[in-house]
């Protein structure tokens, strides 16, 4: 019995042994796949369906479009009164041209028809022409000139203060005349100069004048010499201080100024009256003379009046006035850029060396912007036959007309457009 039972249990361990190795998984037979609890769909990684995935539909590019290249603009030249005096000559004729280098006396009796006669740039005006006259009467004259041109006019004075004023000699114009530089120095310095300097401007400029022909820039320190009286009475540093004080105050007020006479009058005799011969050394020009006229080029001023006299160590056969030398000297060597003019050309120390057809062709040729004259009824047509004549080039007087007409754009008298 024991044995049988023992057999029994035997067998059914081993039935049972065999049928677990029948339920045992094949090692070559796949494992089902278990899928994980999906926490975030970022993390899911369950395997995608095994059908074959529709192609991506590849777009055609459009075709590239060459681009239009960038028309790179030239930078604009900027508009300056020189370029829009350029612009003013293009329309002038040679009539015009010439006229505008004319800085004449004014003939009041004929003022207004030698206007459309001559096509004048400037007229000066003397004291005879303030004399019985009220500022009304001159301010309307005035205003008849400009009202009357094409383009307007430089209306100057010689107001120097002192020994040579033209308006304030006249009590209706100012209670007492000017003052010298000298006595206003003596009695409140530069402070003093540069009010009676602005005063003055201001007078000038409500009455229509638009150019003082001043300061006077030589140096003179012998009382007995011509110019004295009329000069700053000091060293060339201090007459240079004198000059620039005064430039600056004139142009604080926008009427023009001249430096006169140029190169220097020194010791030299009257040339109103005749011819005066200086025999002074360059050396003496360059460490003294000079000196203010620089002063006033490097304060703006926008012209220089250049003298009669006969300067040996520049030009020992020309005056001054008509030298070539003489102005190469105040282009290249002073470096001034703006308008020249002659002193009148009736003083008989040019009409001793020259006749007044003659004076005014070689003050052109010489190198001057403006010619002051008398004598313009001969003088305009002697200039406009030499250019016709090919003595003076037509280049030669566009040159000065593009200064003068520059600065009087500078000084507000031509407003352009």
């Amino acid at each position: 019995m024991k044995i049988n039972t023992l057999k029994i249990l035997t067998i059914f361990l081993i039935l049972l042994f065999l049928a677990g190795c029948e339920n045992k998984p094949d090692s070559n037979a796949a494992t089902p796949a278990i899928t994980p609890e999906v926490t975030d769909a970022a993390e899911t990684s369950a395997p995608q369906p095994t059908t074959s995935p529709t192609p991506a539909v590849t777009e055609t590019p459009a075709p590239t479009q060459t681009p239009t290249p960038t028309k790179t603009l030239e930078p604009t030249a900027p508009v300056t009164n020189e370029t829009k005096a350029e612009e003013m000559l293009k329309d002038m004729s040679l009539e015009e041209k010439v006229g505008q280098l004319f800085f004449v006396r004014c003939i009041r009796e004929q003022a207004l028809s030698d206007i459309d006669k001559y096509f004048l740039g400037g007229y000066i005006l003397f004291g005879d022409d303030f004399k019985d006259q009220t500022k009304k009467d001159i301010k309307t004259t005035i205003a008849g000139y400009q009202d009357k041109t094409k383009i307007p006019m430089l209306i100057g004075v010689d107001e120097e203060g002192g020994t040579v004023n033209r308006v304030s000699k006249y009590p209706v114009f100012r209670a007492v005349p000017f003052k010298s530089p000298q006595e206003l120095y003596k009695e409140g310095g530069f402070d003093l100069i540069k009010s009676d300097t602005i005063e003055k401007a201001d007078l000038l400029l409500s009455l229509g004048i638009n150019v003082n022909l001043a300061p006077v820039c030589d140096v003179s320190t012998v009382q007995k010499d011509f110019i004295y009286q009329r000069a700053f009475g000091k060293d060339a540093k201090q007459t240079s201080e004198y000059i620039t004080t005064v430039i600056r105050a004139m142009n604080s007020r926008g009427i023009g100024s001249t430096l006169k006479h140029f190169p220097g009058y020194g010791n030299n005799v009257d040339t109103h009256t005749g011819i005066a011969i200086d025999e002074r050394s360059y050396e003496t020009f360059e460490n003294s003379d000079f000196l203010p006229f620089k002063a006033g080029i490097r304060a703006g001023a926008g012209s220089i009046l250049v003298s009669h006299n006969i300067v040996k160590s520049m030009d020992k056969d020309y005056p001054a006035s008509l030298s070539p030398k003489v102005h190469s000297i105040l282009r290249e060597e002073l470096g001034f850029t703006g308008v020249i003019m002659t002193d009148d050309l009736s003083m008989d120390a040019i009409k001793e060396y020259t006749n007044d057809e003659e004076s005014a062709v070689q003050a052109i040729l010489a190198g001057n912007d403006l010619v002051v004259a008398t004598d313009y009824n001969v003088q305009i047509p002697a200039v406009l036959a030499a250019v016709k004549d090919g003595k003076i080039t037509e280049d030669r007087i566009n040159e000065s007309v593009i200064r003068v007409l520059t600065w009087k754009l500078n000084l507000g008298i031509i407003k352009f457009n």
